[in-house]
């Protein structure tokens, strides 16, 4: 099953996606929000999937699926926290630092809580005041949580994984520093982040879902160029069920929470990567100096993810970058 929120509000109006993603049709009788959705998901997944079935069937017409009018699948929710499981990722960032890398990263995942108040749709405009912040995109997987008891165990964290998406969790890095200095999280570095068209249900990725990682590669084109298509479902040390078991060690989490895989990435980058901050880096170790900016006014970012047929599975993420004025006064 395959959803979405077409803007309206604050929280989007939840229609039900045809698989091919070309048709949609309103999920108003069982659920008016993606969120309300998935308060009571025991009882409104069996009623969407039907709709969903006859969606596919034919039974229902449904209309066009325009994902231009479409919010953030989850336009604002209670809980998002980001993980960065890819520690071969955060070896390599060090590295360019000649920082040591705990011992503790490979056992114990890294996890920042995010801004959650809302989201970006797949087409919106990215607004940043300077392009001096350091703009960066980063393309992740994410898991959308039920209620998840604390102390929830790994083997326990998989029955609580109810949809399944990518996102742009973009990052300010030349803000970074700053916060890092201080300990406490970032304020400043992590703006709104930006989601796929849909969300999906574990069961519609077949043998691409394996209970806890996502086994296909995730595609970053900048300005028309490649930057990378890693395997989201190699290198990842820490699968979804340890970073929902990790988030809730010591309280529940709420319908809606959304976990962040952190920046999908491959040992070597074989196969490219999945932020600048990454080409950077291997630009510093091969040649003592990054040759490729950050992110400028303009630039158009795509992310999207393939099935094994070379169909789209979530739909494109794909924006720009644009000038704000903040207030005067």
């Amino acid at each position: 099953m395959k959803l979405a929120s077409l803007k309206k509000g604050r929280d989007g109006t939840l229609v039900i996606v045809s698989c091919d993603l070309s048709r949609c049709v309103s999920a108003g009788e069982v659920a008016p929000t993606m969120q309300a959705a998935l308060d009571d998901w025991s009882n409104t997944e069996i009623k969407l999937k039907a709709i969903y079935d006859d969606l596919e069937k034919g039974v229902i017409a449904g209309s066009p699926f325009d994902p231009a009018q479409c919010d953030a699948p989850l336009p604002r929710c209670y809980h998002w926290a980001d993980g960065s499981a890819y520690v071969t990722h955060v070896e390599l960032v060090r590295k360019t630092r000649n920082a040591v890398l705990p011992d503790s990263f490979w056992t114990d995942p890294l996890m920042y809580m995010g801004a959650s108040d809302a989201f970006l749709g797949p087409n919106d405009d990215i607004p940043f005041e300077k392009e001096e912040w350091g703009i960066d995109f980063e393309a992740e997987i994410a898991v959308i949580t039920d209620d998840v008891p604390a102390g929830t165990t790994v083997k326990g964290a998989a029955k609580h994984i109810k949809l399944i998406s990518f996102l742009n969790d973009v990052t300010l890095r030349n803000l970074v520093p700053d916060e890092i200095v201080k300990q406490f999280g970032f304020i400043h570095a992590k703006p709104w982040t930006s989601f796929a068209p849909v969300f999906v249900t574990p069961d519609e990725l077949g043998d691409a879902w394996d209970g806890g990682k996502l086994l296909l590669p995730i595609h970053s084109i900048l300005n028309g160029k490649k930057i990378g298509e890693p395997e989201a479902g190699i290198d990842m040390t820490f699968d979804f069920c340890r970073l929902i078991s990790h988030a809730a060690k010591a309280r529940p989490l709420m319908a809606g929470t959304v976990i962040g895989s952190g920046t999908v990435a491959n040992q070597g980058s074989v196969n490219g990567s999945s932020c600048l901050s990454e080409v950077r880096c291997l630009e510093i170790i091969e040649n003592g100096t990054p040759s490729t900016p950050f992110m400028k006014f303009g630039d158009r970012i795509e992310i999207e993810i393939f099935d094994k047929k070379n169909k789209t599975v979530f739909g494109k993420i794909d924006q720009k970058i644009i000038p704000y004025t903040p207030p005067k006064d």
